[in-house]
């Protein structure tokens, strides 16, 4: 069969538009994420919490980042639903949309001193919105790559949509640089931050273009041709594949846990801490990000050659002998030790989260696997994301910063096991 199978009157899909639908999306999707982990460090404490203690208002900014992780699984499960009935192409675009309209809308949300404690729960809304559509969107660009991939190619084809978290941190980053370089910090507050998330918009319009112009992939075609649809998919995950479900959300659980430290713990600790600029640590992170790119490929060729789950494994170990070094290498006044850091750091997260899509989709049959694979993923998120930047500030002021290279190391040694354990739930 070709490589897609085309509606009538609609061009089957090409190697490049399938790869560059589903790097632009997970990019689009990943900018608007970070943009507000960003925020959450450096401006939603100061203009949507009440004006007092900062180390309170940080907190509460950071619960606002974990409602996102909440609301992924309902995007698992209301976008899942309809990518494994209705259909891949359809279901991109609604949740591309979605994770849109709800970042521009935090670019217009007035602030605590103008509307007092609404601001901070419609800024709670919007990221919840955020989390919903980010849940439907990771499944369904994975799936687009590797449902389209040729024999032997499916982690080099699943690694696309991955490249999307490098590249959109990339543009945030970068972004918030050249809004600091520009701005005064009172400029910034007043109205600079607004900026990135009002030019979302212009990303969204664009990913949407290339996403309309995609059919569907063979494999759900295939599914649509023998009518193997299930009413109800999330229930027959649950129901049917519960051991995948579990496997998979622990086996991305480390993957999670190290990202969100190396952005949003490390930045906010890094400044409010370590005394260093928020440009020349943004700065530091966006050199970090090269490593992270450079580790994703490097792990999906590995796991064509051998197999995904080794790929992980090696990852995860990897993770676990960096968080021995965590502090060591995390210190005050030492800019190039920082970097090292970070770019030891972030290729680590490259080695794992490279073939991660690809794993998760495989453990699960076409009629179910938008499902499936989304609800592993976004539950990892939650163990793994969500609590991440809160346990490791409190456990960096209570116990020290190795405290929080050793909770990475058990969040590895997690995986690893979850990792052995998960060859006899796959399809």
């Amino acid at each position: 069969m070709n490589a897609t199978v085309a509606t009538p009157g609609v061009a089957a899909n090409s190697p490049a538009r399938v790869l560059a639908a589903s790097l632009i999306g997970t990019t689009i999707e990943f900018f608007d994420f970070y943009i507000y982990a960003t925020a959450a460090v450096l401006v939603f404490p100061h203009l949507f919490f009440p004006a007092g203690d900062s180390g309170a208002a940080t907190l509460q900014s950071l619960a606002t980042f974990a409602v996102a992780f909440i609301a992924r699984p309902f995007g698992s499960a209301l976008f899942g639903h309809f990518g494994d009935r209705i259909g891949r192409k359809a279901t991109l675009v609604a949740a591309l949309l979605t994770m849109g309209i709800s970042t521009v809308v935090i670019g217009l949300l007035p602030t605590y001193a103008q509307i007092g404690v609404l601001a901070p729960a419609l800024l709670a809304l919007c990221r919840f919105g955020q989390g919903l559509g980010l849940g439907g969107e990771w499944g369904g660009a994975v799936l687009l790559a590797t449902e389209n991939a040729p024999p032997g190619k499916r982690a080099w084809y699943g690694m696309f949509p991955q490249l999307g978290a490098p590249l959109g941190f990339m543009l945030s980053a970068g972004t918030f640089l050249i809004l600091g370089e520009a701005l005064s910090d009172e400029e910034f507050l007043q109205w600079g931050w607004r900026i990135p998330f009002l030019a979302s918009a212009l990303l969204v319009v664009t990913g949407l273009w290339v996403r309309l112009k995609i059919t569907e992939t063979p494999d759900f075609q295939k599914a649509l041709d023998r009518n193997a649809r299930v009413r109800l998919p999330m229930w027959s995950v649950l129901s049917q594949h519960a051991g995948a479900v579990v496997l998979g959300t622990l086996g991305a659980f480390a993957t999670f846990v190290l990202f969100y430290l190396m952005t949003v713990f490390a930045l906010g600790y890094g400044t409010a801490t370590l005394g260093y600029g928020k440009e020349h640590f943004l700065l530091l992170q966006m050199l970090g990000i090269l490593f992270f790119a450079a580790g994703i490929p490097i792990s999906a060729l590995y796991g064509d050659r051998r197999n995904v789950r080794s790929a992980m494994i090696v990852a995860s170990v990897a993770i676990f002998l960096f968080g021995l070094v965590f502090s060591h290498l995390f210190q005050a006044g030492h800019p190039w030790m920082v970097l090292l850091f970070l770019s030891l750091g972030f290729f680590a997260m490259g080695l794992t989260y490279g073939p991660c899509g690809t794993l998760l989709a495989q453990m699960y049959p076409v009629e179910v696997r938008y499902t499936g694979a989304s609800l592993s993923f976004n539950l990892a998120s939650i163990l793994g994301a969500a609590p991440a930047p809160y346990v490791a500030t409190k456990l960096a002021s209570g116990y020290g910063l190795q405290a929080v290279g050793y909770y990475l190391g058990a969040a590895a040694v997690l995986s690893i096991v979850a990792l052995l354990l998960s060859s006899n739930a796959r399809r």
